[in-house]
């Protein structure tokens, strides 16, 4: 959307279908309104019913905290769109600036010169029949198992080892208003008002109790974790319509991948993973693509190595208090000063976007 926003062509090519559902835990946090307000698709999203988030409320045991939304550089709430709202928007977004997107076709190779840059892709829906795209540059936004690093063999330069596994479900009419995140000893849940009147409710907990208690039933180890983190919770769960099926991630270490070559850049998920924990991944990856979009419109692989270099100065204290998060290895009064360093990161993110002029953010500007 943004490179088609200034000119260049662009085409996407999606596995999926149009607005498909994915894993995700979708809740925006500043940064990422704030990216939707100045792309001009936050209008989008509200009329899409996505309901307004105008608290976030910590649960530490028996003591609350709820924190207020200020109002501030045009966002006076956050969101939690569905995956089937927010990629639809993001997609018809980009055809609309003039990229051309695809669905039902994935990259399968990439084309290489002789000299070893990437000069394009090849592409291919499920009946196998490829074509050959000639680029400038490739980029992969394939996610957390990304075949475009695999293909390249591009490099993980810094591990987090310290992850979570999450089980979540959708929920109606549970009554809550805003974001609410618990924690106890071991163990955190949380609800996320979304579309349609439902609430994703998720609960973590360490892999091995995960991989221990999934052989029992994802659902009894779900209402376990409830119970044990939010009585309250578990009981407005336990009078609401459940979900048709439970999701679960099991959980996967958190890295920063080498995400700039000749011919060929990663953003999102592909390029740096981090925890679900603290649910930032959506936000990262709308920052990070105009990041790179600005490195492709400065032009040159100098360019694209300086993204990555911004990339990572910018998100190595997110995702290490991310780690630390995620370990479980902390008391209720840790946990409440670990939230308080990743609030003073997120504002530190929310600081650099503000500082971003609008000329690729303007739709139309091209």
């Amino acid at each position: 959307m943004l490179l088609a926003r200034e000119g260049l062509r662009v085409l996407v090519v999606d596995p999926m279908r149009r607005g498909s559902d994915t894993l995700s835990t979708h809740a925006l946090m500043r940064g990422a309104v704030l990216q939707l307000h100045r792309w001009g698709l936050l209008d989008a999203i509200r009329s899409a019913g996505t309901p307004a988030m105008r608290t976030t409320t910590f649960h530490y045991g028996a003591e609350t905290i709820e924190v207020p939304i200020k109002a501030r550089d045009g966002v006076d709430a956050l969101y939690a769109p569905r995956r089937t709202v927010l990629d639809g928007v993001l997609g018809d977004a980009a055809v609309d600036a003039g990229a051309e997107v695809v669905y039902g076709q994935s990259v399968v190779d990439l084309i290489r010169g002789s000299n070893g840059r990437v000069r394009g892709a090849r592409v291919a829906g499920r009946d196998g029949q490829a074509i050959d795209v000639a680029t400038d540059l490739v980029v992969g936004a394939d996610g957390v198992r990304s075949r475009v690093a695999r293909i390249l063999e591009a490099e993980i330069h810094h591990e987090v080892l310290e992850t979570t596994a999450s089980i979540y479900g959708y929920w109606k009419d549970l009554g809550l208003e805003g974001f609410h995140w618990f924690y106890e000893i071991g163990a955190s849940v949380g609800a996320i008002p979304t579309n349609d009147g439902e609430t994703c409710v998720f609960a973590s907990l360490p892999p091995d109790r995960f991989e221990n208690g999934r052989r029992g039933g994802l659902e009894g180890l779900y209402t376990s974790v409830l119970g044990e983190v939010s009585a309250e919770l578990a009981r407005r769960v336990a009078e609401s319509d459940g979900p048709g099926k439970l999701k679960a991630f099991a959980g996967m270490a958190g890295f920063l991948r080498q995400s700039a070559g000749p011919g060929w850049a990663l953003v999102g998920d592909a390029g740096y993973f981090r925890d679900p924990i603290t649910a930032h991944g959506i936000t990262d990856a709308l920052r990070d693509a105009e990041l790179l979009a600005r490195a492709v419109l400065e032009g040159g692989d100098g360019a694209l190595t300086n993204y990555q270099e911004a990339r990572d100065e910018l998100v190595k204290e997110l995702l290490g208090v991310t780690g630390q998060i995620a370990s479980f290895d902390w008391g209720l009064d840790e946990a409440k000063e670990l939230h308080l360093t990743l609030s003073r990161e997120m504002n530190t993110e929310v600081d650099l976007l503000r500082t971003l002029d609008g000329a690729i953010a303007t739709p139309g500007s091209a």
